[in-house]
């Protein structure tokens, strides 16, 4: 297990690329099982929940040719898809939470499918039941078998239907219209998720030749084809990251250029950063962030305290609440963080109070942040990361924090950023990976 060593308290200054979208590629990646000709798939972010799912496609029997370290070409012309009820894919896919995502399209090809039960990050129960009650929609039957813990599903009477999704899943959705573009008839999703990851992968099935109506709304319309031809795809840049860099920017008090940020893609990102007090410019495709002294959280127009909450897009995206959090805490003013999805993500909250942040954690969905305008520096300690974004959060709250500190399962991190701690290095930041 490897740990940073940071050292904090420096100002940071220079220009960061964000990775492509993790999120987007692992739905991506999955789609290639669609068809038996090549898809070329370029900004592929070299992480390691991307890189196992890539791996875990090779052993299934997709041809794999890596060009580069962000573009592969894949072929599913020859898929074993007996390897899929293996105990070598049991125990691979359970570390991969974006292993469901292989379902969709083996079920809409295959016409059969299993799912383990998810793995990931431990931040709180994430239900598969969009997923399942979806492909039950489309016809397909599912046995859980305790003995495997897999879900074995049969969809040889795979056929589009009516649904209206409990909630708007963007992985359940992702995984429905992988499934039904190649069903039987016409498929209605209402209360879709509408992402911009959703509307990537919504392209691309359409340059293959899927026949989909709705997208980046919350109803979609798929009328089922025979068959899907190859195309080219690049991914977007990641909003996490862009989001995570404007974060860092504010806390270190330096001037960061976040350079091809996909300004069209990443909604109310900029405006909710801009709520807790932060300067931005926006030149072309870029974010500047300029050195800030300090940043003061706005209130509501009665003038009470202002609550950043998540919400489905598009509203703000869950990943982003973790690192507002820590910026908030240097900020003067105070705010109420409300992470309505999982249960869990606020769980870290007690390393920050250790740092000498002001944090009451009212449950374990809300946290109120006493905003402290840098009278008090937080001060460096040994810490462990529990998820991929509280894990970032710490790494910024330690590159602003006087003294050093030690975050350790940084795997966690390298699950969601690719050599971060190398692009940050280049910014001037006292990090050493031990």
């Amino acid at each position: 297990m490897y740990s940073f060593e940071v050292t904090g308290g420096k100002k940071l200054k220079g220009e960061i690329v964000p990775q492509g979208a993790k999120n987007e590629a692992l739905q991506i990646i999955s789609a290639v099982l669609l068809t038996p000709e090549k898809i070329r798939v370029s900004n592929i972010p070299d992480i390691l929940d991307v890189n196992l799912l890539i791996e875990l496609l090779g052993e299934m029997g997709v041809k794999i040719d890596r060009q580069a370290r962000d573009t592969c070409v894949f072929q599913a012309d020859d898929v074993n898809i007996d390897f899929l009820h293996s105990e070598t894919y049991r125990k691979k896919s359970g570390r991969l939470r974006g292993s469901v995502m292989v379902a969709g399209p083996m079920l809409a090809r295959f016409k059969k499918a299993y799912i383990p039960k998810p793995g990931g990050d431990k931040i709180g129960r994430r239900r598969l039941d969009t997923h399942i009650v979806g492909f039950e929609k489309l016809g397909v039957e599912f046995t859980y078998d305790t003995k495997d813990s897999f879900f074995h599903l049969d969809g040889s009477r795979l056929k589009g239907s009516y649904m209206l999704l409990d909630e708007p899943s963007v992985t359940g959705t992702a995984n429905i219209v992988m499934a039904a573009v190649m069903a039987e008839g016409t498929t209605t999703i209402y209360n879709a998720a509408c992402e911009p990851y959703i509307q990537q992968l919504c392209r691309m099935l359409i340059r293959m030749g899927a026949k989909i109506r709705g997208t980046g709304s919350n109803l979609l319309t798929i009328e089922g084809v025979r068959y899907l031809a190859g195309t080219e795809h690049r991914m977007l840049p990641d909003m996490i990251e862009t989001g995570s860099f404007i974060g860092l920017a504010a806390m270190t008090q330096s001037e960061i250029t976040i350079k091809n940020v996909g300004l069209d893609h990443i909604g109310v990102i900029p405006h909710k950063f801009s709520q807790l007090g932060i300067q931005m410019d926006f030149v072309g495709d870029d974010i500047h962030i300029p050195e800030q002294e300090i940043y003061e959280i706005q209130t509501f127009l009665d003038g009470s305290v202002l609550t950043i909450y998540d919400h489905p897009w598009p509203g703000l995206t869950p990943d982003l609440l973790s690192i507002m959090l820590v910026v908030a805490t240097q900020a003067r003013g105070s705010v109420l963080i409300h992470q309505k999805m999982f249960e869990s993500r606020l769980f870290f909250v007690d390393k920050l109070i250790d740092m000498g942040a002001r944090i009451i954690l009212c449950d374990p969905h809300r946290a109120a942040v006493i905003g402290l305008a840098r009278e008090q520096q937080l001060r460096g300690i040994t810490m462990s990361s529990p998820d991929i974004r509280a894990g970032v959060s710490l790494l910024i709250a330690a590159l602003s924090a006087e003294g050093r500190s030690t975050i350790q399962n940084i795997d966690q991190i390298d699950r969601g950023y690719q050599y971060i701690d190398e692009r940050l290095k280049k910014l001037g930041a006292e990090i050493k990976r031990v």
